[in-house]
């Protein structure tokens, strides 16, 4: 991984070569965390869109979800995610798939009016670095659904309070239980984003009634629909182990960068491409575009 201008470099988590979908999403019981944070980015993504991009899209989830956009761009650290994606998603010319790191993205400033991250803040050691980045690449008006991990959400506060176990709720600072997983505080998370520029405009607590009782006796699509009821009224709260925001960058809606991609190495936009290599004239830096994906994850030797 390369941070262009940079000396330390952030540790970036790395589901290559992993079975994420199979052994964390499908047959393994989370059939209403899956619909339920569908609920919520339905009601918080804009209707429409010119450009956007999902960050850590992972095997494409979520993708259906984009289909009134022109373009859309999954982006994931893992290649063999995105492979994945683009078996799925392939087909359908509005789609690009990005191998990148989000510390240092390969985009253009303000070439997309719409970013989305889910389930991926909770895996940043340096957030506010990543959130930066999301700044960059969003156009003037443009918007932003991040999705966190929420460390004061209602069961914490309980182990808390009642059996004294587990990281203090109400403290600000990130509680990373496991390497690479981290709980936040909403206040520290709205902080950061206030500190950025952006604007919050919704917000949405999801997942309340994620606990094991109430999973097994109740259908999953059940529970989604009382979530869906419950995120907006209990929001104040934030309480979910989830927490759902939409933000944008002030000003009126601006045009979007002609050129998507910007060189990972020196930053320079309008990269060559022919005969599925990418190549920057400022600095010589090769990469591979390669079944239908961009890699600017291992750039080429020549």
């Amino acid at each position: 991984m390369c941070l262009a201008g940079q000396d330390r470099v952030p540790v970036t988590i790395d589901y290559e070569g992993s079975q994420y979908r199979a052994e964390f999403w499908e047959g393994q019981g989370r059939e209403y965390e899956n619909a339920a944070e569908r609920i919520a980015l339905r009601h918080l993504l804009p209707r429409t869109s010119r450009r956007m991009v999902e960050l850590g899209a992972g095997f494409g989830r979520l993708a259906d979800l984009y289909a009134p956009y022109e373009q859309v761009v999954l982006l994931d650290y893992s290649r063999s995610l995105l492979e994945d994606a683009q078996q799925r998603w392939g087909h359908d010319p509005r789609f690009v798939f990005v191998v990148g790191n989000i510390y240092d993205l390969p985009f253009a400033d303000s070439a997309f009016d719409t970013t989305v991250m889910v389930r991926v803040l909770h895996h940043l050691v340096e957030p506010q670095r990543a959130l930066h980045e999301m700044r960059r690449i969003l156009t003037g008006g443009g918007e932003l659904i991040l999705e966190y991990a929420n460390k004061r959400n209602l069961k914490a506060i309980l182990r808390y309070l009642l059996q004294r176990r587990g990281a203090n709720p109400f403290s600000l600072e990130p509680w990373e239980f496991v390497p690479l997983n981290f709980d936040f505080h909403p206040r520290h998370v709205e902080g950061l984003l206030g500190e950025i520029g952006f604007v919050l405009h919704q917000r949405r607590s999801v997942s309340i009634l994620r606990l094991p009782a109430l999973k097994r006796l109740l259908p999953a699509s059940l529970l989604a629909r009382l979530d869906g009821f419950l995120q907006v009224p209990t929001a104040p709260l934030r309480l979910g182990p989830s927490i759902f925001v939409r933000v944008t960058v002030p000003g009126e809606r601006g045009e979007l960068t002609p050129s998507l991609f910007r060189c990972p190495s020196c930053h320079a936009v309008g990269l060559q491409e022919d005969g599925g290599v990418v190549w920057c004239a400022a600095c010589g830096q090769h990469w591979s575009r390669r079944d239908g994906i961009y890699d600017f994850k291992n750039p080429l030797t020549r």
